[in-house]
């Protein structure tokens, strides 16, 4: 049997061009997916460069990405209506971080049992900060999740 180069480059060409407007109109067709970041934050007042780095880095990804913050064992400590306003520069204030997180709606979530641990309630929390439920942390981004430990 003959083989015609011909052919098979024709029959190449036929079979990519297919494909490719294949793939382009599936991809037309569906919606762009954004990458979220996980913050999470356990470290307290008494460690204000770690939870002020933790906060402008969920203000600056929130810039262009999902982002949840999540406040856990000493952390409940930043988030409270009577935790100390760190500053660090060039940082700025805790305070004012978190404000512009939850004005962007950034959720900040405090650990319920890190809370209840210190004897703190909702009440207790700084405007805005919510007490985290699992359903939560799946519902803040639909692609893949990058985590920052702080």
């Amino acid at each position: 049997m003959k083989v015609n180069i011909r052919h098979l480059l024709v029959i190449g060409a036929v079979t990519m061009t297919g494909l490719f407007q294949f793939g382009c109109t599936a991809q037309a067709g569906q919606q762009a997916v954004s990458d979220g970041v996980f913050v999470h934050i356990s470290t307290g007042p008494e460690q204000p460069h770690k939870v002020l780095m933790g906060l402008k880095m969920a203000e600056l990804m929130s810039e262009d990405h999902d982002v949840l913050v999540y406040m856990d064992v000493n952390g409940i400590l930043d988030v409270l209506k009577d935790s100390p306003n760190l500053k660090k520069e060039p940082f700025g204030y805790s305070h004012d971080i978190i404000k512009e997180l939850v004005s962007r709606g950034v959720p900040v979530y405090a650990c319920p049992g890190c809370m209840k641990s210190f004897g703190k309630t909702k009440d207790d929390l700084l405007p805005g900060v919510q007490v985290a439920e699992k359903k939560g942390f799946f519902d803040f981004t639909r692609g893949r999740i990058l985590t920052i430990d702080y």
